[in-house]
């Protein structure tokens, strides 16, 4: 079995594939400061009663990933391994300045929008930035857009307006809120459904000077159901697009 490790910002989201098929995952809280020991205890809670044949892992903190490393020397030495990195073959051409500067799960969720649904694509993963990875007719990396994420961006209000506060994220009963909880709920939530259909609509413009089909819009990460009843732009939505693409780079690789 093949477990799947995407270790965002705020989140890790590990995963079990037997062969194709998603078995089993668990989302956790991302810890720079956690030690490969500690890491390891709380992968052994989770995974010891599978037998892995396989590890793919993407990263976008580098602390955690060094620690990453330290702990499948230690722990994982026999296990095949795959960590989305210069050098790991993925089959996605990097049509970019810099393709040193693009997120691994960035790359990792462009093979396998690509794989699942074609192109041209556009990939808007809800994590803590909300991405906008825009994927050719072909699988090449185009490019896109970052954004400051929903949850931070509300963190960040609440911290620097004295009478406002954190609420829970849920649709308000109306856009225009009849009280300061769902005044934060509409504009969090609406605000950044119409932020996600602007620009995944100018994207599309850009797009059709280049290509006659219309792109397929595709949400993932761990915020996305927030916004997936009130976009207008948003055509799928595969939670599990990111441990999807780490099985099929894995694949590759071994």
């Amino acid at each position: 079995m093949l477990l799947t490790v995407d270790v965002g910002n705020t989140n890790t989201v590990l995963g079990i594939f037997e062969g194709a098929n998603l078995t089993q995952s668990w989302r956790v809280k991302t810890d720079p400061r956690n030690t490969a020991d500690e890491l390891w205890l709380q992968y052994e809670a989770l995974v010891s009663e599978y037998d892995l044949t396989g590890l793919a892992i993407c990263s976008t903190v580098p602390a955690t990933l060094r620690e990453l490393r330290r702990m499948i020397a230690d722990y994982f030495e026999d296990v095949p391994t795959t960590i989305v990195e210069p050098g790991i073959k993925t089959g996605v051409p990097l049509l970019v300045d810099n393709p040193k500067e693009i997120g691994a799960d960035r790359i990792v969720n462009t093979l396998a929008a690509h794989t699942l649904f074609g192109g041209p694509a556009i990939v808007v993963d809800f994590g803590t930035s909300t991405n906008f990875d825009v994927v050719s007719p072909t699988g090449e990396f185009l490019g896109g857009a970052l954004a400051p994420g929903i949850e931070i961006s509300v963190e960040a209000l609440a911290a620097r307006a004295a009478q406002l506060r954190k609420v829970e994220l849920v649709l308000p009963k109306s856009v225009i809120g009849k009280n300061t909880v769902e005044a934060l709920q509409s504009g969090t939530i609406y605000g950044f459904a119409g932020q996600v259909d602007g620009l995944v609509n100018r994207i599309s413009e850009e797009l059709a000077l280049s290509y006659s089909d219309t792109p397929t819009v595709v949400a993932t990460g761990g915020l996305a159901p927030l916004i997936l009843g009130v976009s207008e732009t948003i055509d799928e939505h595969e939670p599990d697009l990111t441990l999807i693409g780490l099985r099929l780079i894995h694949e590759r690789n071994q």
